[in-house]
């Protein structure tokens, strides 16, 4: 299919998830691009960051955003980056697709009440993959 897909999940907010985040990635770009794979590193580090940094990773992922597919998310995590990220996609009619886990997390009333954004709850990782197969419109 070659979807372009910008993976949202939580790094300053919280690294609890990188793991999923990564295998999410994985099946992801067994058939698309996925572009910010750098997501589901476990190694990415927390430390403040410089404003100028900042401002190089704010410009790249505006970047990525604007020549994206959708945006997939997932949002277990409470993230303020990524809330951003989610409102920048719907201000600029770009698919979102949000994830979270419904018995380990709540998600914010600003995400689940928007009917812009495709809300997938899940209880275990396995029922993701098939969700991401809908999405992707894939036939595996």
């Amino acid at each position: 299919m070659n979807n372009k897909v910008y993976f949202a999940g939580s790094i300053r907010g919280g690294r609890a998830d990188a793991e999923l985040y990564q295998r999410m990635i994985d099946y992801i770009s067994r058939k698309d691009k996925v572009l910010t794979e750098h997501i589901g590193k476990t190694a990415i580090s927390m430390k403040q960051q410089t404003r100028i940094i900042d401002s190089h990773i704010y410009e790249r992922d505006v970047n990525w955003l604007q020549s994206c597919d959708m945006v997939i998310a997932e949002c277990s995590n409470a993230s303020l980056g990524v809330g951003y990220e989610l409102a920048y996609a719907e201000a600029h009619n770009i698919p979102v697709f949000v994830f979270y886990n419904k018995h380990s997390s709540s998600l914010s009333a600003m995400i689940n009440g928007n009917r812009y954004f495709t809300i997938i709850p899940y209880e275990a990782e396995e029922e993701i993959y098939p969700e991401l197969d809908k999405i992707l419109k894939r036939n595996l």
